[in-house]
């Protein structure tokens, strides 16, 4: 029996954040530091217009999508994690992002239960759906969302997320501390099972 059932984002989480931004950066001849990078939305980080961007995003999505550069750890600590829990990807991407998605991760050799591309930012029904215990993500909104409906977040550290409150919400540096976080969480649940089955 799987024990976790865990939610990925995964631009920017199990993503280089910085990799859209680079490459909008150079299309629009900006220059930009990563410290600076305290908005979600490029295109306010790059003080452009919002239809500019979209432009940008629609003329290379599928091409850049392809070619993100994974987090370290990223993938030996999903597939690790795959073997005694459920995974699934939760992701914010145009359903017409779907089978370009599917292809990267399965390009990559990522193991996971199911791939939900929602087309929105909305994650609350599907966290539900999936009965969540533990979500990652790295877009504040997203984590507050989560968290004040009671769903456990380990957020993602960006310098665009750096303002959670939400008792919730645990940040994380990287894949390894979220493979901490989550195994704290698996010897927590078995231990209460475990007193739970051998109560008299």
């Amino acid at each position: 029996m799987k024990k976790l059932n865990i939610c990925i984002d995964i631009d920017g989480t199990i993503t280089n954040p910085f990799f859209w931004l680079d490459k909008a950066a150079e299309y629009f001849n900006k220059s930009i530091k990563y410290e600076e990078f305290k908005e979600y939305e490029f295109y306010k980080v790059l003080n452009i217009d919002k239809n500019e961007y979209e432009e940008f995003y629609d003329k290379y999505k599928f091409k850049y999508h392809s070619e993100e550069i994974l987090r370290e750890w990223a993938k030996n600590i999903i597939n690790d994690l795959y073997l005694t829990n459920n995974v699934y990807f939760v992701t914010a991407r145009e359903k017409s992002l779907e089978m370009t998605t599917l292809l990267y991760l399965n390009k990559h050799n990522i193991r996971f239960d199911t791939l939900f591309v929602l087309g929105t930012h909305n994650k609350l029904k599907k966290a539900k759906e999936l009965n969540c215990d533990v979500f990652l993500e790295d877009n504040l909104e997203n984590a507050n969302n989560l968290a004040k409906a009671g769903y456990k977040v380990l957020l993602m550290d960006t310098p665009y997320n750096r303002k959670a409150t939400n008792s919730n919400i645990t940040r994380i540096y990287d894949w390894l501390d979220a493979n901490y976080e989550i195994n704290k969480m698996i010897a927590k649940a078995e231990k209460v099972n475990f007193v739970n089955e051998n109560a008299v």
